[in-house]
């Protein structure tokens, strides 16, 4: 208590007035920091931008040859399983065949023949009646 009766007006006002400048010195510093940050943001940005641009350069090749690779790969395998299909949709009509045929079901081929024997056997008999229109 002895040190507050002690002090002066005078050393309270010059106590305000560092905390003043030391509350001002930090604001500015403050400031400065933002500024000097922003301005390094902005840089490093470019910088980031800069080093990605050089990195897709640089890669897009090996990416294009792995894309190329895929697609060929992809392309063979398409080929090799479109062969397959038809292979199995061979075995599977011969099959289909087999089986109508056990069954007696006789094939469109064989109908067809059929029909054509049909015709001509139509076409004799006409030519046949015909003669014997004739001869009456």
């Amino acid at each position: 208590m002895s040190d507050e009766k002690n002090r002066k007006p005078e050393s309270d006002s010059q106590l305000a007035d560092r905390i003043k400048d030391s509350a001002r010195q930090i604001w500015l510093a403050g400031l400065g920091a933002y500024t000097k940050a922003e301005e390094d943001a902005g840089r490093f940005f470019e910088r980031l931008v800069q080093e990605g641009e050089q990195l897709e350069s640089k890669t897009r090749g090996v990416v294009e040859k792995q894309i190329k690779s895929v697609e060929d790969r992809v392309e063979g395998v398409r080929e090799r399983a479109s062969g397959t299909w038809d292979k199995l949709e061979t075995m599977f009509d011969q099959r289909v065949s087999g089986a109508l045929r056990r069954l007696g079901i006789p094939r469109r081929e064989d109908i067809e023949a059929l029909q054509r024997r049909i015709d001509a056997l139509e076409a004799e008999l006409r030519r046949l009646r015909g003669g014997e229109d004739e001869e009456e």
